[in-house]
């Protein structure tokens, strides 16, 4: 089923995207926004900082020592004076009118840097 409010890709262009788990190092309020979060994560062979505007969704510091399932390959975007080098993935939906947005995370515990497909 198709939504049809984006494009739909072929394989090649979906196996161009490097997803893969992390783990959750460290969580800080972001200097500059309200909203926004800076998430340290670990992935296997280097460490990465995301920025994400997760703040009214939950509590970061929840997050820290959680495994996560991240894009790396996405160019680095500048959020509010930082860099942001990866992407987490997360689920949003709206519940009684309000939006909901939960983090993707691993059940067990799998090696940061494992790909997944």
């Amino acid at each position: 089923m198709n939504d049809q409010s984006k494009p739909v890709i072929s394989f090649d262009d979906f196996s161009k995207l490097d997803i893969r788990t992390a783990r959750v190092t460290a969580v800080s309020d972001h200097p500059n926004a309200d909203k926004l979060i800076v998430i340290d994560i670990d992935l296997g062979t280097e460490q990465r900082r995301i920025i994400a505007g997760l703040k009214p969704y939950c509590d970061p510091e929840s997050l820290v020592g959680v495994n996560i399932v991240v894009v790396t390959n996405l160019e680095p975007r500048k959020m509010r004076g930082l860099e942001s080098s990866a992407m987490l993935l997360a689920a949003v939906w709206e519940d009684d009118g309000q939006r909901q947005v939960t983090v993707i995370t691993t059940d067990n515990k799998v090696p940061p840097g494992s790909a997944v497909s």
